[in-house]
């Protein structure tokens, strides 16, 4: 009874270690190749173009003059100058540094800024951000616990492009009869 036993036993082990691993194999083939043509391709997509349109300033760097493009930017480092993103995401994350005046749709604080914010929707300090400067926005959110010092500008979307153009309009009409 031993000696058959024994047999079945490594028999019986074998047989469902052949079973899991056969069903592991056709599933990541029969999910990757499934999804690879139909579904996957949009969660692709849409997944790289979140991270994509992400780029990241990490903690070791620092740069110093004009941050400009068309894609959200995350900053773990320093940047000291201008940061102009419009209709794109600006988030400072807890180790970063910015010495810049930002321009961007979103603006998101979670580390240390010296400048002025100016953001089309909203500016967001969180609760260990620290802002020092003057906010342009629609809309401001300061948690507790974030440090802010300076002016707050609040902005209606019909009322900031009228302004824009019109203070546009005078600069353009002071610089033609100057010239």
């Amino acid at each position: 009874m031993w000696k058959s036993t024994a047999p079945n036993s490594p028999n019986a082990p074998a047989e469902p270690q052949r079973t899991p691993t056969t069903p592991h194999n056709p599933t990541p083939t029969s999910g990757p190749s499934t999804p690879e043509y139909n579904p996957v391709s949009a969660p692709r997509t849409a997944a790289t173009s979140a991270t994509s349109e992400q780029a990241t300033i990490g903690k070791s760097l620092v740069i110093k003059g004009e941050v400009t493009g068309s894609e959200s930017l995350y900053i773990d480092g320093r940047v000291e100058g201008s940061i102009n993103l419009p209709g794109n995401r600006v988030t400072v994350g807890r180790n970063g540094v910015v010495a810049a005046n930002v321009t961007a749709r979103e603006i998101v604080v979670q580390g240390k800024v010296r400048g002025n914010m100016t953001a089309s929707d909203r500016v967001d300090i969180r609760n260990e951000g620290s802002l020092t400067g003057d906010v342009v926005a629609q809309r401001i959110s300061i948690e507790d616990g974030a440090y802010f010092k300076g002016g707050i500008d609040i902005r209606k979307p019909g009322k900031e492009g009228k302004d824009a153009q019109s203070i546009d309009n005078k600069t353009t009409t002071q610089t033609a009869a100057t010239a």
